[in-house]
């Protein structure tokens, strides 16, 4: 029997009268399936990141049927793959350990089975730039479902920001401030529903890249998760995926220069997370399409902020959600975005903006009055960072943008975590804290220790924000001085490592520079003197990681991952 589906990849496992195509129908017998349900048809792969672990993500089982549903309204057939679940609340020593893993799996699930298509559902923070990566270098046509942002927090009357507030109610914990009691109702008050960080953490500033990117439906990323525009979001996602299969539209066909440019630009009007400089330059990198540091400071001295959504403004994502959402804050930036560029619609980015609004002008600012004139977030370079370190400076005391004080340098976070709140340790409010060995190899995985804890003895003088340098990230959710991502980082013998108790620190954020007041000759000698610590791992996927992962500023991927060049196709018969 000639089987339909002719043009269809997935007709490759069961068309034709050869043994393996009887063996691949047979098994979809045994699977309960009649041939009239999925001969012919679309197949398309909905990889689900659930798990009973990832509170972000504890409605995407349920999002998966309506996906499925979407499936087969529009005459396709689903097959739903649980893949990695990356916990940002969980797993240690962090999840940016195993987003390669997940881009990995996703990519050869997508390339090894019967497949003709994806939707890829997601969100909490390494979820997204994963689930992309991998169905970059796969090149099927692909939509992004994201979990969406959960609820508000609330305790007392206060509204309660996921991450933010838990920051800083630590801090007057310490500080004295607030009681026992009353940081165990924030516990129960702070995150009260399925979904995402509801601040402009790192999830909801991936997946508003990856909105503008224009892999997902219009107006995806804003929607909150238990919302019932949710529900139809996913269904809508799944219907629309078969019609690119139909249509032959691919995420190549999305993914062009001028795409990833355009996610820079609302990443930076977003006031959003510097984990995206990382997670953006790597899924670039998929797509064989260059993006540095440079490209990223370039734009944010043309951008203005104009979401006041916390940590750089006032409100959350609901707020913002109301407010118009991301199609209404890109209404507000059409006149430097690439309209006519294709997205997952099938329509150009303008026709998709078409009919966008602002509803509150407090939440999404108007042009002529930003929040920032700048986008807030900025790249600096100098002898302390010779490849670059960012600052998300709009989240940080307006008084420590330029600044010089003595370094107190810890080595390592448990030595971090040992001494910061000793009695005798030699700090000031004017000192800077700098941490070394918090990189891609140090840590290991880059984990989020950047928000360096302030001493709890200047805490109770009421210091609330100092200078801290770091090669590690910190929580997109997280505010402060903070130095991020400083390349080469540590463990590789950067700069940071070679840093010193009382060494005079610079950063100067308009200047763009960070540096250390020494000479190029004492640099040098410390250099000489330096010894490399051994590896982290000795083993499994570890030492697969410590032996190929690449810098932060250049995204921290595995070379291989990134490299130019393409995979056969399987032999399915």
């Amino acid at each position: 029997m000639k089987l339909p589906g002719k043009g269809l990849r997935s007709a490759e496992w069961f068309e034709g009268e050869g043994l393996r195509a009887f063996s691949h129908n047979a098994r979809m017998r045994q699977l309960g399936m009649n041939a009239e349900e999925h001969l012919g048809k679309p197949v398309i792969a909905v990889l689900n990141t659930w798990s009973g672990i990832n509170p972000c993500h504890m409605h995407l089982r349920e999002r998966a049927q309506q996906v499925e549903r979407g499936v087969w309204e529009a005459g396709g057939y689903p097959l739903e793959f649980p893949v990695s679940t990356l916990s940002e609340t969980y797993q240690k020593p962090t999840p940016m350990l195993y987003r390669n893993m997940l881009s990995m799996e996703t990519e050869e699930i997508l390339r090894s089975y019967p497949v003709d298509g994806a939707v890829l559902m997601g969100g909490c923070d390494k979820t997204t730039p994963a689930l992309l990566m991998g169905a970059a270098s796969a090149g099927l046509p692909t939509v992004f479902v994201p979990a969406g942002p959960m609820l508000r927090g609330n305790w007392r009357g206060q509204k309660l920001a996921s991450g933010t507030d838990m920051w800083r109610f630590w801090d007057e914990k310490r500080a004295g401030t607030i009681s026992s009691s009353d940081w165990a109702e924030i516990q129960s008050g702070l995150a009260r529903s399925p979904g995402t960080c509801m601040t402009m953490g790192t999830a909801s500033t991936m997946t508003a890249a990856a909105e503008a990117l224009g892999l997902t439906l219009p107006g995806a990323s804003s929607i909150p998760a238990v919302d019932s525009a949710h529900h139809r979001m996913a269904a809508a996602s799944g219907m629309r995926v078969v019609e690119m299969v139909r249509e032959g539209l691919t995420i190549d066909d999305v993914l062009s220069p001028e795409a990833y440019e355009d996610a820079i630009r609302t990443v930076l009007a977003l006031g959003g997370s510097t984990n995206s400089y990382i997670h953006l330059i790597a899924m670039a990198g998929r797509s064989q399409i260059s993006l540095s540091l440079d490209d990223f400071d370039r734009l944010s001295r043309e951008v203005p902020v104009l979401a006041s959504v916390q940590p750089a403004g006032e409100h959350l994502m609901e707020d913002f959600y109301y407010a118009g959402g991301l199609r209404g804050l890109l209404s507000q930036l059409k006149d430097s975005l690439h309209l006519k560029r294709i997205t997952v619609t099938g329509r150009t980015f303008g026709e998709d903006l078409e009919g966008a609004e602002v509803y509150d002008s407090s939440v999404i600012r108007p042009v002529d009055s930003p929040v920032s004139a700048e986008g807030g977030l900025a790249v600096l370079r100098g002898n302390l960072a010779p490849d670059g370190a960012v600052i998300k400076y709009v989240a940080a005391d307006p008084a420590l943008w330029k600044h010089t004080g003595p370094a107190v340098v810890f080595h390592g976070y448990q030595d971090l975590q040992a001494r910061i709140n000793d009695p005798a340790l030699e700090v000031t409010k004017d000192s800077v804290i700098v941490l070394a060995g918090g990189g891609p190899k140090g840590g290991p995985g880059m984990p989020e220790y950047g928000m360096l804890p302030i001493p709890d003895k200047l805490l109770q003088e009421g210091v609330r924000d100092m200078v801290r340098v770091s090669d590690a990230r910190m929580s997109g959710t997280s505010y402060g001085a903070c130095v991020l991502h400083v390349a080469p980082e540590a463990h590789v013998g950067g700069p940071l490592a070679l840093v010193r108790d009382g060494d005079l620190v610079t950063l100067d954020v308009e200047a763009r520079v960070l540096r250390v007041e020494i000479s190029d000759e004492e640099m040098e000698r410390r250099r000489l003197e330096w010894t490399a610590p051994p590896p982290k791992f000795e083993r499994g996927y570890g030492a697969l990681y410590y032996e190929h992962i690449t810098q932060a500023n250049e995204g921290c991927d595995f070379e291989f991952l990134s490299r130019p060049g393409v995979n056969p196709e399987p032999n399915a018969h």
